[in-house]
């Protein structure tokens, strides 16, 4: 009967874990920790599962997360979260999609350890402020001050994403065709003028320290890039948005995920460090409920 709980809300601690961490290895580590403290407990004693197993992934991810602090601090150059493949099941639901986006996980990477938990659990898993309380170790009232910060925090910093994927399936597609074809003025039509370009190397393999702005400066990278020999770019639905993946000589080397607003492109997210990739191997099931 336990072994059922926790198989029946395995998908949903994940994406608590995911969203709190912005790592798979991270969160799968969670996820492994949760089940093993849900073995040694009594589950006559346990009415609510679901609240109970939430309650131990959020102290999980607390715990990994501050361990991670010092880490992310001494990371070589700009740190990304590790990207996903998913399904379309992700992409129906526009409010799971646009919380576990790459561009909404960057900014959730902006709050404290416990903002960060508040944040997540009360803004997209609609848990309440009591059940929150007792999962970060804080009053109900206590939790109320600190979602307000967050929600406020998170609202001047996140980026618009649009309701439907339709225009931003137009948008990539615009731009793999032309990064694939190294047409620049395809890609400065396609590009926001003040797009931004992030990527992640951490150090082990070649990317840009920080942050290129501007279209022609961005679109001369890609055009670079496309030229490159044995390149081949992908489309592929990364973290419930259209996206990319660029394989190098047969091997998996970058995955590419996007903004999209008024139909042009205003960032990009580009994770090159192999050891970030892992998720790109099948496809992620996350789920809010």
């Amino acid at each position: 009967m336990s072994d059922d709980a926790f198989a029946r809300h395995r998908s949903l601690l994940f994406t608590v874990a995911y969203e709190m961490l912005g790592s798979t290895t991270d969160a799968e580590d969670v996820v492994q920790e949760t089940w093993l403290r849900w073995a040694g407990v009594d589950h006559e004693d346990v009415r609510d599962p679901r609240a109970y197993l939430v309650r131990i992934v959020t102290r999980q991810a607390l715990n990994r997360l501050r361990s991670l602090a010092r880490r992310r601090e001494e990371y070589i150059g700009e740190w990304l979260p590790e990207p996903l493949v998913t399904g379309p099941d992700v992409a129906a639901d526009v409010e799971l999609a646009e919380s576990v986006s790459i561009a909404m996980l960057t900014v959730l990477e902006t709050l404290g350890p416990a903002e960060r938990a508040v944040f997540v659990l009360r803004e997209v898993f609609e848990i309440s402020y009591e059940e929150i309380a007792e999962a970060v170790g804080k009053t109900p009232a206590a939790v109320r001050q600190i979602a307000h910060r967050a929600r406020d925090h998170v609202a001047a910093r996140r980026p618009r994403m649009p309701v439907s994927t339709t225009e931003q399936q137009e948008a990539v597609e615009r731009f793999l065709a032309a990064a694939r074809q190294g047409d620049l003025q395809g890609l400065l039509d396609v590009l926001a003028p003040e797009v931004v370009l992030v990527s992640d190397g951490g150090g082990v393999v070649p990317a840009t320290r920080r942050p290129i702005e501007g279209s022609e400066r961005v679109a001369g990278l890609l055009i670079g890039v496309a030229r490159l020999a044995d390149i081949e770019v992908h489309a592929v639905w990364l973290n419930g948005w259209p996206g990319a993946r660029i394989d190098l000589r047969g091997e998996l080397d970058t995955a590419v995920s996007l903004v999209v607003e008024d139909g042009r492109i205003t960032r990009i997210y580009a994770v090159r460090n192999p050891h970030k990739l892992a998720g790109l191997d099948g496809v992620a099931a996350l789920t809010r409920t």
